[in-house]
């Protein structure tokens, strides 16, 4: 998934960006879990899952 997708995908479920660090982005959730996102062009789908399950939103690949 490209990373501007998933930053799109965090921000539209209520995530907030914390901080930026050396390698990653800190976001932090809408009930105060933080994840951090690696400054890749591609980021793994598997990655992807874990960074929405930490954070506590949806899964961006799970349809109804």
């Amino acid at each position: 998934m490209k990373r501007r997708d998933l930053v799109r995908h965090l921000r539209e479920h209520g995530c907030v960006l914390d901080h930026e660090g050396g390698r990653h982005t800190v976001f932090v959730g809408p009930n105060n879990r933080t994840s951090s996102v690696p400054r890749h062009n591609e980021i793994k789908n598997g990655l992807v899952r874990k960074i929405c399950s930490d954070l506590g939103i949806p899964d961006p690949f799970w349809r109804d």
